[in-house]
């Protein structure tokens, strides 16, 4: 199973890209994509899932 699920699936079903959600939180992509590889931390996760949120509302 791939590490932080949760935020890949919002994402997934936001249609929301993750290079977009590293670019909302102020992070290149490679370095969101190494956060990804590990557990994020719950804050960490609570911070990129809003980002997540409001992505899918500007897409709308």
């Amino acid at each position: 199973m791939k590490t932080n699920k949760k935020v890949r699936d919002a994402a997934r079903i936001a249609d929301v890209p993750l290079y977009a959600v590293a670019h909302k939180i102020g992070v290149s992509e490679p370095t969101f994509s190494r956060w990804m590889r590990f557990q994020l931390p719950p804050e960490k996760e609570k911070q990129i899932l809003a980002a997540i949120k409001e992505l899918e509302k500007e897409a709308e």
